[in-house]
């Protein structure tokens, strides 16, 4: 790509004055030139968005639902292009990049089934009292208003899409803001938007600069705000708007625990390679990735030696190569800061197992064990290929040690044992817990989201769309029950 990207306000596409350039973390090249909005575009496009909001509110279900599917449809149509724009862009493997088209796929296809069945309420009798004789409560839910949807980097489609898509299926306008460094895949849902019927100003897709973003913000015409990213921004774009609803999806350190009873060689040879594996797909930068691991000591030396040698047989080099498991991270100066904690956790006591090398943008895929609890690859998100391996005694002592955490989004728990299972879901402060399997699975329909540090509100595009909208009572009078 060697031309200016356009951008979309108000369901076309048009240019700004400034543009910025996108670049392959891998190899520096130039991925594709974009145009910035103007304070007066971005200006038109939430007054659009505004003025539409009762039509788009009131749109047909079967208008919103026939968008959203031939956007699913379309989608499919141009998977190994997208998938190469956003391995471009990101840096994350092509085959990784591949799942991610295919998992935004899923989410307009389930938008367009909710967004056909969507009520949100029931009939309800209120003649339980004397005062309620004759009298039916009718419930709907209706959009709150405009959504400003922020977006990241590290899946730069499909979390475009799990703001865009719920907005659309809802009837609620939205904004959406790509990540400045990997706009391009974001945009391209605009070209497949603007194939469809959908209201013109009902989106817009705007690559404004972080630092133009506090005003946009503000903008009390936009009252609801999802933003996924670290949790330094969320909760201070929460602090900044207290009467606003914000839906925060920020960071964790997932924990995958082992338990005791998961013992045979093919538990922990299956263990071993899914750890491996979901510790590092992406580079490590997935908010679910696997950061910590946390074994019973009755496991514990049979598996760490799986754990390293699976984690050395991760492909890393040319994102764009099918046999590629482990690309760079979105810049190198990610890259440097891992390279920073890892040293820092080894200078005060931790033992490197395997990794620990950085070229550029890349970070070799790392294994430590004895890491202090006081360091900082402990207590915060890594966001890069680094797992942690520690030794507990027991079940009790292991779900203390997932709760040890600031963070709370998922833990992976690997038993056979059901009452451990219910145990696991009992005890663990975390949104989702998944039994048999790391704490990286995600599927899209599912409610998704965490409790302390890591958020507050859920996405998966129903509870999406319940965060979007609110319930509203119709009381009918007079009527023979």
């Amino acid at each position: 790509m060697t031309s200016t990207t356009a951008f979309w306000l108000a369901g076309r596409q048009v240019t700004g004055e400034d543009t910025f350039d996108v670049t392959s973390p891998w190899d520096g090249r130039l991925v594709g030139t974009v145009s910035a909005p103007s304070d007066a575009q971005i200006e038109e496009a939430v007054a659009a968005a505004y003025a539409v909001r009762e039509d788009f509110a009131a749109t047909p279900a079967h208008v919103r639902a026939a968008a959203l599917d031939h956007v699913s449809r379309r989608l499919v149509e141009r998977t190994e292009e997208i998938a190469r724009l956003i391995s471009a862009e990101n840096g994350k493997p092509v085959k990784w990049a591949r799942g991610e088209v295919g998992r935004a796929v899923s989410v307009f296809r389930f938008a367009a089934e909710e967004a056909r069945r969507f009520n949100g309420g029931e009939a309800q009798r209120l003649d339980t009292d004397l005062g309620g004789q004759g009298r039916l409560a009718l419930t709907r839910r209706f959009p709150k208003g405009v959504v400003l949807g922020i977006a990241p980097f590290n899946f730069p489609l499909n979390l475009c899409a799990h703001k865009i898509a719920p907005a659309i299926a809802a009837g609620a306008p939205i904004i959406l803001k790509p990540a400045p460094a990997t706009p391009l895949s974001g945009l391209i849902i605009g070209d497949l938007l603007a194939e469809t019927e959908l209201p013109a100003g009902a989106w817009s897709i705007l690559p404004v600069p972080n630092d133009r973003m506090p005003a946009l913000v503000q903008d009390e015409r936009l009252p609801v705000i999802s933003f996924t990213g670290s949790e330094k921004v969320g909760y201070a774009i929460m602090d900044s708007v207290p009467r606003k609803h914000c839906t925060l999806e920020l960071g964790g350190n997932g924990a995958a625990v082992v338990l005791g009873d998961y013992a045979s060689d093919e538990d922990l040879d299956w263990a071993a390679t899914r750890i491996a594996t979901f510790s590092n797909y992406q580079g490590g930068q997935s908010c679910i990735s696997v950061q910590r691991v946390i074994a019973d000591a009755s496991v514990y030396d049979r598996l760490l030696p799986r754990i390293v040698a699976a984690v050395e047989a991760q492909v890393t080099g040319d994102p764009g190569d099918d046999k590629t498991d482990v690309g760079p991270l979105v810049s190198e100066d990610a890259a440097v800061r891992v390279e920073a904690w890892v040293k820092e956790a080894v200078e005060a006591g931790a033992t490197l197992l395997t990794g620990g090398d950085r070229d550029g943008a890349s970070y070799a895929p790392t294994v430590l064990a004895d890491v202090p609890a006081d360091t900082t690859i402990s207590c915060e998100e890594v966001f890069g290929p680094v797992l942690t391996v520690q030794k507990v005694n027991g079940e009790t002592e292991a779900f203390a040690a997932v709760n040890a955490s600031k963070y709370g989004l998922q833990a992976g728990v690997f038993t056979h044992d059901l009452q451990a299972a219910f145990r696991a879901h009992r005890a663990l402060e975390v949104g989702g817990v998944v039994v048999g399997d790391v704490p990286s699975y995600r599927a899209d329909q599912m409610p998704y989201g965490g409790v302390k540090q890591s958020g507050v509100g859920r996405e998966g595009v129903k509870f999406a769309m319940d965060d979007y909208t609110y319930e509203r009572v119709l009381v009918l009078t007079g009527l023979a029950l």
